[in-house]
C-alpha cells in the first residue's frame, strides 16, 4: 500500500489502499483506551471492521454538526468515559467528523492523540491531512479551530464505493483544485484520460487520485505546517467564494460543489485581471461538467452578503483575498478591482 510521509512535528504517514481498515484496528489496539467518533451511516457499514465492541460516539450529519455544541458534547462524553491524555481519539468518517472530532481531540486535556480514518473522497484527498481542525459559526465556516496533527491518516478507498453519488462527486471538486495547482497537472491529465473510470468509481483509478492529491497536500503542509508563510494558502484556491456560498446558502451546497463554483469564480476573476487566458476558464468548465459538478449557482444569491462573508475569510487582512492563477502559478491577490469582481460574479451566475 502506498505510504506518504508528512514531514511535520510529529511526522506521520498517509496510508492509501483498499484494505486499510485492519491496520487501523491494530493501531487502536496499541492504546489503553480509544473513542471512535463517527456518524450512524459509517458505523452501520464499517463498525465490524474496527471491532463492534469498541467505544463509538455518533455525531450529527452535515455542516450544522460542525459546531461548538458538538465539541462540548464530545468533551463531556470523553470525560464521562474516562478518556485520559495518553489515550486516542479516532475520527472515522468524512470531513465533518474529521474536523469536529479533531478539534475535540485538540482541546481535551489540551491535546489527545488523533487518528484520522477518512471515508469520503473529499476527506481522503484533502480534509484529513494537515492537522487543520475547526467548527463553524453562523458568521462563517471554520472560524473556530486549531492545528492538531494526527498520528496517521488511514485512507481506505473501499469506503468510497458506499458514498451517495452527490457526496462522491463533491470530493471531485477538491480533486480538480489539485489538478489546477502547478504541481498537479498530472491529475488533470488523469481526469481527462479516465473520466468514465472515475465516474464508475474504479478502485485503481481512485487510489491513484488519492495518492496524487495526498502527495501534494503532504508537500505543502510540510513546507508551511501552520499556514504562517503563505505557502499553504494555495490549498485554498477556489475556497474564498466556496465558503461564502456554503455559509450564505445554509449549506445547501456540498463542499465540493461550492469549491467547483469557487474555482470558476477565481479563474474568471483571473481572466478579468488579464492573469490567464479565457481558454483556461473554458477548460475548467468542461472538466467540471464532465464530472457532474456545477460551475454556476442557481438563483441569485445576495452579492453583498457573499462579499461580507468573504471579508471574514481567514486569508483576509481586512479586505478581500483570493488565490488566483497566473503564468507563474498561484498567488494570493488582495482587493481586486470592482469591475473584475463583477465579471467573476456574472461568470458563476451570481
Amino acid at each position: 500500500m502506498p505510504r506518504i510521509r508528512v514531514e511535520t512535528d510529529p511526522t506521520y504517514e498517509v496510508v492509501v489502499g483498499d484494505d486499510v481498515l485492519p491496520e487501523c484496528a491494530t493501531i487502536i489496539d496499541g492504546y489503553r483506551k480509544a473513542v471512535i467518533v463517527t456518524q450512524i451511516g459509517v458505523a452501520q457499514n464499517y463498525r465490524e471492521a474496527l471491532g463492534s465492541d469498541r467505544w463509538f460516539i455518533s455525531i450529527g450529519e452535515g455542516e450544522t454538526a460542525k459546531s461548538m455544541e458538538t465539541v462540548g458534547m464530545l468533551g463531556r462524553a470523553f470525560a464521562d468515559g474516562g478518556l485520559l491524555r495518553d489515550d486516542l481519539v479516532v475520527a472515522f468518517g468524512g470531513g465533518v467528523v474529521g474536523d469536529t472530532a479533531g478539534l475535540a481531540a485538540a482541546l481535551f486535556h489540551r491535546g489527545v492523540a488523533l487518528l484520522q480514518i477518512p471515508t469520503t473522497l473529499v476527506a481522503q484527498v484533502d480534509a484529513a491531512i494537515g492537522g487543520k481542525t475547526a467548527v463553524n459559526l453562523p458568521e462563517g465556516k471554520n472560524l473556530i479551530g486549531a492545528f492538531h496533527q494526527p498520528i496517521a491518516v488511514m485512507a481506505d478507498t473501499s469506503t468510497l464505493s458506499t458514498l451517495p453519488d452527490r457526496e462522491f462527486r463533491s470530493g471531485l471538486g477538491e480533486v480538480v483544485k489539485y489538478g489546477l495547482m502547478p504541481e498537479g497537472r498530472n491529475i488533470l491529465d488523469l481526469i481527462s484520460a479516465r473520466i468514465e473510470a472515475i465516474r464508475a468509481r474504479d478502485e485503481v483509478t481512485l487510489t491513484e487520485i488519492v495518492v496524487a492529491c495526498a502527495t501534494i497536500k503532504a508537500q505543502v503542509v510540510a513546507a508551511d505546517p501552520e499556514e504562517r508563510l503563505g505557502l499553504r494558502s494555495n490549498l485554498n484556491f477556489g475556497h474564498t467564494l466556496a465558503h461564502a456560498l456554503e455559509t450564505g446558502g445554509g449549506y445547501s451546497f456540498t463542499h465540493g460543489e461550492a469549491v467547483g463554483v469557487g474555482l470558476v469564480f477565481a479563474m474568471a476573476l483571473a481572466v478579468a485581471m488579464h492573469r490567464v487566458d479565457i481558454t483556461e476558464l473554458e477548460n475548467l468548465r468542461s472538466i467540471l461538467d464532465g464530472l457532474g459538478l456545477p460551475s454556476q449557482v442557481e438563483g441569485k444569491p445576495d452579492r453583498d452578503n457573499l462579499l461580507a462573508i468573504m471579508r471574514r475569510d481567514k486569508k483576509s487582512r481586512g479586505g478581500l483575498a483570493f488565490v488566483l492563477p497566473s503564468a507563474n502559478g498561484l498567488e494570493l491577490v488582495e482587493d481586486p478591482p470592482p469591475k473584475a469582481l463583477a465579471a467573476a460574479f456574472l461568470a458563476v451566475g451570481a
